[in-house]
């Protein structure tokens, strides 16, 4: 049976437990609007976001990437937004209430983790998933030796490593 995470913080002293599950609020595009734009062209909500432009709409659902941590039970959490084609997110909106296990989507990674540096938007698949439970995030491959986000993600990580990612996402951004 694998273990429950926890770990006393090298930066605060504090015992956190449990498997870290650190959540951006908004796409990066949203957060960076000002406060007239998100008035005015912007729909946020806890699951869906729009902004509107004069040339067209972005889409956004709020999704789940999850990096498994060596011998524990629950992954590492990243609760980020991804972006969807109008016809993606228009089907994932009228399923949402009733969705299709494992049905799937193309979609952009649209925040910048910043404890893993990359010089652009990260393609991945979203998947549905049942009961409640936001999309799952899995990240285009290529060439994983270009990505640490996408080794982290196929290979696991260890427990000195997740506790590392933790205090920097927690307490440096």
């Amino acid at each position: 049976m694998a273990a429950i995470f926890a770990f006393k913080c090298s930066c605060c002293g504090d015992i956190h437990e449990g498997s870290p599950c650190i959540a951006f609020r908004a796409p990066d595009h949203y957060a960076s609007l000002s406060d007239e734009q998100k008035a005015s062209i912007g729909k946020l909500s806890s699951d869906f976001c729009t902004i509107t432009h004069d040339d067209g709409t972005d889409y956004f659902v709020r999704a789940v990437l999850e990096v498994p941590i060596h011998g524990i039970e629950e992954p590492f959490l990243w609760g980020i937004w991804v972006s969807l084609s109008q016809k993606s997110f228009e089907r994932y909106y009228e399923t949402y209430e009733a969705p299709v296990e494992g049905e799937g989507f193309f979609g952009w990674v649209c925040n910048n983790i910043s404890v893993y540096p990359y010089a652009s938007y990260r393609p991945a698949d979203v998947v549905v998933q049942l009961g409640g439970q936001r999309p799952k995030v899995i990240l285009h491959t290529g060439d994983p030796k270009d990505d640490q986000l996408v080794m982290d993600q196929t290979e696991g990580i260890s427990v000195a490593r997740a506790q590392e990612l933790a205090e920097k996402a927690m307490h440096y951004g």
